[in-house]
């Protein structure tokens, strides 16, 4: 028989998608880093992306002032560096020095790519309507970066509270989408 289920926990369950990092950088500072799952497609083509950032979170006043990003995708390996992430702020620590990540020159953007992770995508912020009452980015990927050898590679998914899940088995079953 089922109980109840406490409000805070909901997101536990409803997780969208892949840990990822979402890297910032205000003109003159450090670039800096946050472990996001609050993430979600809203289009194909081109690729829309919807993400949630908090308003109290470092990266906010980036992203809000510079309108541009990268969405890093890190794989399982990554799980250790992925939770030291989300549990700093950037305002006092350089993320890329303290967890050991390189970065690298985008081609659009001036956040850097994160050399680690196996995708890197450059973003822009193309809509803001929901910024000032849900804290939601609508972003534009211009450039996607892949490492071909490591395209399949697992990633994570957050349940709350230092718990991830790990991809589990693919399967394949037909579909008419090309």
């Amino acid at each position: 028989m089922p109980t109840t289920l406490p409000l805070k926990y909901v997101y536990q369950f409803i997780e969208p998608g892949p840990v990822v990092l979402l890297v910032t950088a205000l003109p003159g500072a450090k670039p800096n880093i946050m472990a996001m799952s609050w993430h979600m497609m809203v289009e194909f083509e081109p690729p829309l992306i919807a993400c949630i950032v908090s308003s109290s979170n470092y990266s906010f006043a980036a992203l809000h002032e510079t309108g541009e990003c990268v969405l890093a995708i890190p794989d399982a390996k990554l799980a250790e560096q992925v939770t030291g992430i989300g549990n700093c702020s950037g305002r006092t620590i350089d993320k890329f020095t303290e967890f050991r990540l390189t970065p690298l020159p985008g081609q659009h953007v001036m956040p850097p790519l994160v050399s680690e992770c196996f995708v890197n995508l450059e973003c822009r912020v193309v809509e803001i309507r929901f910024v000032n009452k849900y804290n939601m980015f609508i972003l534009e990927c211009i450039k996607g970066w892949a490492i071909p050898d490591k395209i399949t590679v697992k990633t994570i998914h957050h349940h709350g509270f230092g718990t991830f899940t790990v991809d589990g088995e693919t399967i394949h079953t037909s579909s008419k989408m090309p």
